[in-house]
Order: C-alpha cells, then sequence, then structure tokens
C-alpha cells in the first residue's frame, strides 16, 4: 500500500497544473481502493463553501458547480469535525443533503477525510460505493495519509497563484500572502522587477572548439571585463556602508583569481571544449558541491559562484559575437525579485528605485541580507513555492519586519499598507528630532540604552550618535565573511577600531558564538541537530588554540583603553565559566609580560556571560560568584524555553517572545541578578522592539542593547511613559495565559497613550 501511495504521489507532482492533477489523483485512488468513487473538494474561505474541483464517479458537470456550505451536508461535517467520517448508508445520516447535479443517488457508503495544513482545513476527500458497507480501516487509513501529502501540494500550488477557486468567467486577481524570513527590516511598497537572466550556464548547451587558444584568449578577456565590473560595484556602495560589508565583494575577486576557477577552465578549454562550456562544466561541479554540504552558509556561496559566473559567460558571448543581456529600464518603485539575490545585483540595482527585496531562496546570514541591512533596504528572505516570474510586475507589500509578503493585495489593505509607511515615516520625524534627549521616563526612571553590533561599531555608533556602548559585539561576523580564521593581528586591528570608535564607553565583545544556525565555511560541523549541539562555548573550549588567539587580540587591542567587556557564550556550567576564566587569565598575563617594557598599560576587563540556555536560569547565584555581568540572549533563551527553531516555516508561528512562560523566566532572571547584585542586560530582539522594551522596563531591566536603527524609537517612547504603568502593564502580562492575551494589553495601553503607530508601523 505505502508503495502503491507513493506512486500516486509521484505521479501528481509530475502534473504542472493542479486541477487536472486532481482529476488524475481521483481516478488513481479510485481505481487503486477499487471503489465507485472519489472525488475531492477545496474550501473557498472567501464564500464559506466547498467546491467540487475533480471528481472520477459523480457527474463531470457538477465540477466546479456544486458549492457546499461549510455547515451543510456531510462535506461540511467532515470540515467541521477535522476527522474522517465514516458511513454505512449516507442517505440515512441526518446531515445528508441531496444535491441533484452531482449524480449521487445510487452510492450508499461514504468516507470522507479532511485536508488539512498547518491547523486549516484545505477541503475533503470523499470515497463513495453503491454497497452499503463500512470502509476498512485500511481504507480509511490510506485517504488519512493519502490527505496529509494532498495538503501540502493544495497548499503549494495555492502560493505559487496556480489554484484559483474564482469561476471561470472570473478574471479577478486574488490577493496572495506569502511567507519569508525577514532578512531586513522595514516596510515596502513597489512592482516585482526580475533581472535579465536569459543568458545563463544553466541553459548553456556544451560545445567543442578547434581554436582553444582563441578561447582562453576570449575567457580571460570576459574575466578582465568582469573584475572591472565588480570593481565598480563594490566602490560605488554608498560611503556609508561599513568597508566589512563591502568585503563580501573580496570573494568575487578571489574566484576570480586565475589561479582559483581561471586554471580549471582553461584545462577543460585545452581539452576542446568552447570557453563557454568550459566555464559551466567547472563551475557547476563546485556549485553542486557546494549545495550538498550541510550548513547553509556553505550553500550559499553557490549563489556566489553562480552569479558571477554568469556575468563572466555573458561577457564572453559579448566578447565573441556582441551578443548582450538588455537591461530593463526601471523607472518606478520596484521590488527587486530573484530565485536567489546576490550581492552585486543588489548593488548594481537604481538606489534610488529600489525599495526592497525578495530572495526566493536564501537565509537572513546570506550576503544579500547583510548588505540590504547595511543599506538600510528592506528585504524578505527564503520565499518558497513561488518563482520570480510569478511575482514579476505585480504589485507587492513587503514587510520586513515579519518576513510577510502581500502580493497583488487588495484596495483596503494596500490603503492600511500605506498608511503604515506614512505613520513609520511620521514617528520617525518625531523620533530624529528628539534622538539628543536622555532616556528617562516621565516619572526619573533611567534606562541605558547599548548598540548590538557586529559589522562595524564604528559606524553603527556614529550614525545614531547616542547610546551608552555597545551591548554586543559579535566577533562572529567577520569570521564568516572569510575563507580561514583570521590571524591574531587582524583581530586586533579589526577589534582595535571597534574599541577606538567610543573609547569612553563600554564594548562588550562576545567570545566567537559559532554553529547551530552560523556555521564558518571553513571549519564544518555536520550534526542532526546543530542548536543543541558543538557550538558556542562548547566549541571554543574544545579549542583553546582559537579561544586564547581571539581573547589575545581583544587584550592586545585594548592595551591603553579601559572600556572593553568580554562575554562567553552559549554558558550552561559554572565549570565553563571556570575553564574560560582560567584562559583568560593566562592570555592577561601573557600580554601584560609582553608589553611590561613599553610602558603601556593593560586593564583586566570585565567578564560577562550570556543566559540563553535555560539550565543558567537555576544556577544565577553560583555563576554570580564568577562574573562581573549577566546578559540575557533572548532569542536563543525563547527557542530552547519553547522547543522551537524559528527558522523552520512549519513551526515558526510558536515562536514568540511575549509567551507567558518566556516573560516569566525574564522576570526571574533580572530578580535573582538584583538580589546577587550582579548587572544584567538582554540583547535579544524583544529589546528592541516597543512593547517589549516597556515590560523589560516593569520588570526591572535597566539596560538593553539592541540593533541601533531601534535605538532612537526605544529612547523616545521611554520618554512617553512612566515606570508605573509599565509594572503594571507587566502584571497584567505575566497573568495572562497566551501571547495573544499578552498582545491585547499591551495594544490597549499603546493606543491609550497614543503611540498604536509603534506597533501598527511594524514595530
Amino acid at each position: 500500500m505505502l508503495t502503491t501511495l507513493k506512486r500516486i504521489v509521484q505521479e501528481m507532482n509530475q502534473i504542472s497544473a493542479l486541477d487536472t492533477a486532481l482529476f488524475q489523483l481521483a481516478s488513481r485512488v479510485k481505481q487503486t481502493l477499487n471503489v465507485d468513487s472519489c472525488s475531492i473538494y477545496l474550501a473557498d474561505y472567501d464564500t464559506q463553501e466547498f467546491i467540487l474541483k475533480a471528481t472520477d464517479g459523480l457527474h463531470p458537470d457538477a465540477v466546479e458547480q456544486v458549492r457546499i456550505g461549510f455547515s451543510e451536508g456531510l462535506i461540511g461535517l467532515v470540515g467541521q469535525r477535522e476527522e474522517p467520517l465514516n458511513i454505512v448508508n449516507a442517505h440515512s445520516h441526518p446531515r445528508f443533503k441531496h444535491y441533484p447535479e452531482v449524480k449521487e443517488e445510487k452510492y450508499n457508503a461514504f468516507l470522507g477525510t479532511p485536508i488539512i495544513n498547518q491547523r486549516r482545513v484545505l477541503g475533503v476527500i470523499t470515497l463513495q460505493q453503491a454497497e452499503m458497507r463500512r470502509f476498512s480501516e485500511d481504507e480509511e487509513a490510506f485517504l488519512v495519509t493519502l490527505a496529509a501529502q494532498l495538503a501540502l501540494e493544495i497548499t503549494n500550488a495555492d502560493i505559487r497563484g496556480a489554484l484559483t477557486l474564482s469561476n471561470a468567467n472570473d478574471h479577478t486577481v486574488r490577493q496572495k500572502n506569502v511567507r519569508g524570513i525577514a532578512g531586513s527590516p522595514g516596510l515596502a511598497i513597489g512592482k516585482g522587477v526580475s533581472p535579465d537572466k536569459s543568458i545563463n550556464l544553466k541553459n548553456w548547451v556544451l560545445k567543442r572548439t578547434a581554436s582553444p587558444l582563441e578561447q582562453i584568449q576570449l575567457y580571460r578577456k570576459g574575466v578582465e571585463v568582469t573584475r572591472g565590473h565588480v570593481d565598480a560595484l563594490s566602490n560605488g556602495l554608498d560611503d556609508a556602508i561599513p568597508d566589512d560589508v563591502k568585503s563580501i565583494f573580496q570573494l568575487y575577486h578571489h574566484l576570480l583569481d586565475a589561479n582559483s576557477l581561471g586554471r580549471e577552465v582553461e584545462e577543460k578549454i585545452r581539452e576542446g571544449w568552447d570557453a563557454a562550456s568550459s566555464l559551466k562544466m567547472v563551475i557547476e561541479s563546485y556549485a553542486a558541491r557546494f549545495r550538498a554540504m550541510d550548513d547553509p552558509y556553505m550553500q550559499e556561496r553557490a549563489i556566489d559562484i553562480v552569479d558571477l559566473s554568469d556575468r563572466i559567460l555573458a561577457n564572453i558571448l559579448y566578447e565573441a559575437n556582441g551578443q548582450k543581456v538588455t537591461e530593463k529600464v526601471i523607472t518606478k518603485a520596484s521590488i527587486l525579485v530573484a530565485e536567489e539575490v546576490s550581492a552585486p545585483m543588489l548593488a548594481e540595482f537604481p538606489r534610488d528605485k529600489l525599495k526592497g527585496i525578495i530572495s526566493i531562496r536564501g537565509s537572513n546570514n546570506s550576503h544579500a541580507a547583510i548588505l540590504a541591512r547595511a543599506m538600510g533596504v528592506p528585504a524578505v528572505m527564503g520565499c518558497q513555492n513561488v518563482t520570480p516570474a510569478l511575482l514579476e510586475d505585480k504589485e507587492i507589500l513587503l514587510d520586513g519586519y515579519s518576513g510577510e509578503v502581500i502580493v497583488s493585495p487588495e484596495r483596503n489593505i494596500k490603503t492600511e499598507f500605506i498608511q503604515l509607511i506614512g505613520e513609520e515615516s511620521a514617528i520617525a520625524e518625531k523620533i530624529d528630532a528628539e534622538a539628543d534627549k536622555p532616556c528617562e521616563s516621565v516619572d526619573g526612571c533611567r534606562m541605558s540604552l547599548y548598540i548590538n553590533a557586529g559589522l562595524s561599531a564604528e559606524v553603527e555608533l556614529n550614525a545614531e550618535q547616542i547610546g551608552a556602548g555597545v551591548g554586543l559585539y559579535r566577533t562572529e561576523i567577520p569570521f564568516m565573511l572569510r575563507e580561514r580564521f583570521p590571524s591574531e593581528q587582524e583581530q586586533v586591528e579589526l577589534y582595535r577600531q571597534v574599541l577606538e570608535a567610543a573609547p569612553t564607553l563600554p564594548i562588550t565583545m562576545r567570545t566567537l558564538d559559532v554553529g547551530g544556525d552560523k556555521p564558518l565555511p571553513y571549519f564544518p560541523i555536520n550534526e542532526e541537530n546543530p542548536f543543541l549541539g558543538w557550538r558556542g562555548i562548547r566549541l571554543t573550549l574544545d579549542h583553546p588554540e582559537i579561544f586564547l588567539v581571539q581573547v589575545r587580540a581583544m587584550l592586545r587591542a585594548s592595551v591603553g583603553l579601559s572600556n572593553l567587556q568580554i562575554m562567553l557564550p552559549m554558558i550552561s556550567t559554572v565549570a565553563e565559566v571556570q575553564e574560560a576564566k582560567r584562559l583568560i587569565n593566562q592570555a592577561f598575563y601573557e600580554i601584560s609580560d609582553e608589553i611590561a617594557e613599553s610602558g603601556q598599560t593593560l586593564n583586566k576587563p570585565k567578564l560577562g556571560i550570556m543566559l540563553e540556555v535555560p539550565s543558567v536560569l537555576y544556577q544565577l547565584p553560583q555563576l554570580a560568584k564568577h562574573v562581573d555581568f549577566f546578559s540575557v540572549g533572548s532569542n536563543d533563551l525563547t527557542q530552547y524555553l519553547l522547543a522551537v527553531d524559528r527558522n523552520n516555516t512549519r513551526v515558526a508561528g510558536l515562536y514568540n517572545s511575549y509567551h507567558p512562560a518566556v516573560l516569566g523566566a525574564l522576570y526571574d532572571v533580572v530578580q535573582k541578578a538584583n538580589q546577587s547584585q550582579v548587572p544584567v542586560t538582554i540583547c535579544g530582539e524583544i529589546a528592541g522592539e516597543p512593547a517589549g522594551a516597556l515590560l523589560l522596563m516593569g520588570m526591572g531591566y535597566r539596560r538593553l542593547s539592541m540593533n541601533g536603527f531601534n535605538l532612537r524609537k526605544i529612547n523616545w517612547l521611554i520618554r512617553k511613559v512612566t515606570l508605573a504603568e509599565c509594572k503594571q502593564l507587566l502584571s497584567l502580562a505575566l497573568t495572562s495565559v497566551s501571547q495573544e492575551e499578552v498582545f491585547v494589553h499591551l495594544n490597549q495601553y499603546l493606543e491609550s497613550k497614543g503611540l498604536g503607530g509603534l506597533i501598527r508601523a511594524g514595530a
């Protein structure tokens, strides 16, 4: 039976049009189970009806014509109960409703199973038989299993726009909502525009050549021209973009080097293939290897390789026969849409027309996402089940905060979205006008706001011109942007630049936190569950040579300064802190000895730990004896408390920092930290959200660390509220039974203060 089921699903997958596939499915099921009829009804939530979409056994003219209300008949009953319904004689059932057009008078036995995805009933699949009988357990199990797999196909088809539940003569475009991963914050509206990819290696047909030397020269010329284009794109980026973000283009220069891909390509040419074919064979081999790797960062390097090679191909063809890619003229506000958005693709798009980015594949760690954040362009990554062609020239609303994309929006939705963008702009003006005011509530509660940095603390601090310092400097980002571990001296130069950016403010540098969702391309870690595996402090303590080099670099960079603080990630035991302290002390005394004769001073940095593993919540008094401060990593703590991988689209909706259990844990942390007289900062996303900042203030947190673009907003908000109000709001939140109830209280409070726009504008 399992083999048969797989074969039916495979046959269905090979048919591009869903309606045709459903008819094929109905026929195959009828034949396989030897029943008289198999039919499929799909739900139309606009009209609250199930529509007959395919059948083998009922009258074919009834397809698309028979509509059954959600509360009507046996079909409606299956949908309401959300479970199979197995009836010996359907005509005698009290919910049976006769529909003359389906011609089902001769059928008695009935088996119906709901088609459900993500708790939403998408339709019903039925079996009918003239004989009065109860369908067997095997038949029922088969249909339930089939319905579960069918649900995914229907969901995907609906997203792709392949399925329309409107009448055949209704040509209206229906709104589609697509979910992805938030890549860069902000709201945007524009027409979808895809780059011209008509010239690409994927479609190139292999060709032989009788002139290998000529083809080698052609290849080298193509590379030379491409190198010039990449240089121009890199140099043309906004001066406000950090240099280490621009260093993304260094990978392209490495690939263009003759000793990298060039040698292999030229070897293929000498074997008798033309330049384009040789490039195709080498690149496809490399790209396949990268895509086959387990870690996402390495997989995304295939994007860079393919994009660069398509550019080389275009230049080869232009040099050979004048064939040139036709560049689209962008004249209106646009959303850049591509299967895989690359950094050069983003850099060459007209900046004044670029309102947002959608990458069908990719994550928030991709080069495109990093560059988008640096440019201040909203972006959504990893939008599955759509193609650029389906979004081309469509009107798109993009929410870079939530990862939601609305295609061909209804008029009222578009009007509301435009209002949100207006509110966001209006609030931004008010916030900027008060940016230099102290972060203090109406009743005198003083808050310290810090910045989460990693790309370039110097640029981020200068851009905001406020803040109490850097609460979290992610040292792993420079590691991830290189193809090897950076040397001690390279790290010294980077960290010194960061520390000197704000010499009078504390700079908290987190030691290397890789593994899980942050793999290094040159240090692959293959694990079934990387989030519970070898990551953070576990990895660096197992490799003290990596840990010591980094700590030495931090200490050397801090010579003559007193603003360095070191923070350890993913701590789960007191023993880990003790071992890390031993290594830090070793490095401190080594550097002290090295500079002893120079007359320079080396101040011992404060040491803190990240509270993100639930086990440490029960060890805070013991840990307090070994550290100078705590920092709550609420993102990972939420993920571990709720057992939710927020990058998994199937369960990402369950990830919520406002879950009452998470709020309770955060409240316990600050209470215990205060009892131990250890300062505590919180540096997860909740700290940079208006509603979250109010709850944290009510809990007793006085140090919040967040992304730079949220800092002014939170400063402005805190100056509009009182501590007493925040404590009252917290009391309501802690006694709520769900995050939805928490949000009701938060929204009501913000609306009562005239601050509802902070929530509605995507904050």
